[in-house]
């Protein structure tokens, strides 16, 4: 089952999406393909693992983590798919990375591996927008609209063994499958869980495989992940950052 948060003339609603329609507890509301989705969920914190493909550490010479290796994206950094992502002013060398994300469905912490699935609300998709020539991570990952996020929470799949790719302007620079990952999402959310207390709607995302390139305006990044969906969202010109609405509304279920 797909779980979606759109946009209407009403205000934010969620409910079930099936073929461009969202099932709402107060009606059916249509969508199109790439307009009214909002991000998913509301996270009070995006959870981010670096370094989990190792491809990825051997391109960027980095060293192998001992244990799950994560940095955190505030809300602010959340757009929704088909959502334009403005080009920050301050860097030069804005890349993205396709990764497979958890939505966390209960408050909750100190977590065994065989207990994430049944906090798990499902299964989406993180665009982790990179500014590389900002220093250290935090200035990097840490702008608006660098966590685009959707298009839905899919919660009828298994996070392992997923074929994923990533075109960019409609060539193919990413392709991988979640076997590849170092540490498994339920490894993962665990570790996480003993230094931090989630929060339903919380997000977890696993790390990116190899060769992302760098993106300029006008370029359409779409990141899909069999059995979940594509996520698809353009780069704009750092003007259009001023679009980007200041507060969330409260969504009706």
């Amino acid at each position: 089952m797909k779980l979606a948060r759109i946009a209407t003339d009403d205000g934010p609603v969620s409910g079930r999406y099936e073929d461009g329609v969202v099932h709402a507890a107060d009606g059916v509301y249509e969508v199109g393909a790439d307009e009214g989705f909002l991000p998913p969920c509301e996270p009070s914190a995006l959870y981010c693992i670096g370094r989990n493909f190792a491809a990825t550490i051997d391109q960027m010479s980095y060293e192998r983590p001992d244990e799950p290796d994560f940095f955190i994206k505030p809300p602010a950094s959340l757009v929704g798919h088909g959502d334009p992502i403005p080009y920050p002013t301050v860097t030069n060398e804005l890349t993205y990375a396709g990764e497979l994300a958890a939505v966390i469905d209960e408050p909750c912490r100190n977590l065994s591996e065989d207990e994430v699935s049944g906090v798990v609300r499902g299964y989406t998709i993180l665009n982790d927008m990179d500014a590389l020539d900002q220093g250290e991570r935090t200035p990097r990952k840490a702008f608006d609209a660098s966590g685009p996020l959707g298009p839905w929470i899919e919660t009828a799949v298994e996070p392992t063994d997923i074929d994923m790719y990533t075109d960019v302007a409609g060539e193919r620079r990413q392709e991988a499958n979640t076997e590849l990952m170092l540490f498994d999402p339920d490894e993962i959310i665990a570790h996480l869980s003993r230094r931090v207390t989630f929060r339903p709607g919380d997000v977890v995302s696993f790390g990116s495989p190899a060769n992302p390139g760098l993106v300029e305006p006008g370029d359409t990044v779409e990141i899909t992940y069999e059995g979940v969906g594509t996520l698809r969202n353009t780069v704009v010109d750092a003007s259009e950052r001023e679009t980007l609405p200041l507060e969330r509304e409260t969504v009706r279920t």
